[in-house]
């Protein structure tokens, strides 16, 4: 009876547990949106959208954060989220670029929970 409450006591404790912990050593994302400014740059340039693009990317990787070196599936999980949400960032900014918008700022979000 005594070893059943203790079983029932490590499964209510392991259920408790937040479902958006990290494995350890591996830290959290600081943030999981950004936003990035272009209203300074004149997007009708080579120079502004690559520093667009250079903005884009330092939001990607405060976003998705990083992994230790000794952890190869959290470096993979970095890598795919850092292409996925650069991917959907940039497809922002293509159409920002094209209208030469300089109204609307770009919304940078992490895609995985």
């Amino acid at each position: 009876m005594q070893k059943l409450l203790i079983l029932a006591a490590l499964a209510a404790a392991s259920f408790g547990q937040p479902a958006f912990a990290q494995p350890a050593g591996q830290a959290a994302p600081a943030n999981t949106a950004a936003v990035v400014q272009h209203k300074d740059l004149d997007l009708r340039t080579d120079a502004g959208t690559r520093t667009l693009d250079r903005r884009i990317w330092r939001a990607v990787v405060d976003i998705c954060g990083e992994a230790p070196d000794y952890d190869i599936e959290g470096k993979n999980d970095v890598r795919q989220c850092r292409r996925d949400t650069r991917r959907i960032a940039s497809a922002q900014a293509d159409v920002v670029v094209a209208n030469a918008s300089r109204d609307q700022p770009i919304r940078v979000s992490s895609i995985r929970n």
